[in-house]
């Protein structure tokens, strides 16, 4: 299943849950053309050729860091918040789960004990590219199905 996570008519993220979206054959981009990391699954049959292709060089220009989270096993609460610190809502990543986070502020609790897999856009800068706030209230936290 794939879900969007929508504020304000702004995409926050996209989940695929359990292996539901390893479905369809070919090529299957999940993710919109227009974000800055792309997130597509293939399925294709034995002898399947993808021919040889290297990537152009051409500039592109990335204000935010997105984020890929793939939850090997375990579960992971993700905690949803606006661009000004304004908790929204959170969401339940169980075993093979995949989150892409384009947009807002999110903070992670770890509800059972996880391995992780994170993909980000380089190089970081902790400096330039995070600034950290307290997390919401244990009490206030809101499960989104």
């Amino acid at each position: 299943m794939v879900e969007k996570i929508v504020y304000k008519k702004k995409i926050l993220a996209i989940i695929l849950n359990e292996k539901k979206y390893e479905k369809k054959g070919g090529i299957n981009f999940i993710t919109p053309d227009f974000f800055s990391i792309q997130l597509g699954f293939m399925n294709h049959a034995q002898n399947h050729i993808i021919k040889p292709h290297t990537h152009r060089n051409y500039l592109r220009k990335i204000n935010k860091t997105a984020e890929v989270l793939f939850v090997k096993k375990g579960v992971l609460r993700i905690d949803f918040y606006t661009n000004n610190k304004k908790y929204l809502f959170s969401k339940i990543l169980k075993k093979n789960s995949i989150a892409i986070i384009i947009e807002g502020s999110h903070g992670f609790k770890v509800l059972k004990k996880c391995s992780l897999i994170e993909i980000k856009q380089g190089p970081f800068n902790p400096l330039l590219d995070k600034t950290k706030f307290n997390e919401v209230d244990e009490g206030k936290i809101k499960i989104k199905k």
